[in-house]
């Protein structure tokens, strides 16, 4: 989901309603670019941003996207930001 109006980030996905994201974390185990010198960076400047712009970001890794406490994490911050926009 393209979430800037002039950068080209994206997140893996998102409940726009809510501006809820989920970004999927790969490579933990084996040194991948998001745990990269230049890669980590870049993904500390887009976070931010999406923080910035009013985007609670959930972040994980593969093998716990659809395990019922990450599922649970999202529901709460849907509720959050529902509870905290109204």
């Amino acid at each position: 989901y393209r979430f800037h109006p002039t950068r080209e980030w994206r997140f893996d996905f998102a409940i726009p309603a809510v501006r809820v994201a989920i970004e999927v974390e790969g490579g933990v185990w084996n040194g991948g670019r998001h745990f990269r010198p230049e890669g980590y960076l870049r993904d500390m400047e887009k976070y931010n941003e999406a923080a910035a712009c009013g985007w609670l970001v959930i972040r994980t890794i593969p093998s716990e996207l659809l395990r019922v406490k990450t599922i649970q994490q999202i529901v709460r911050a849907c509720k959050k930001k529902l509870t905290a926009d109204n």
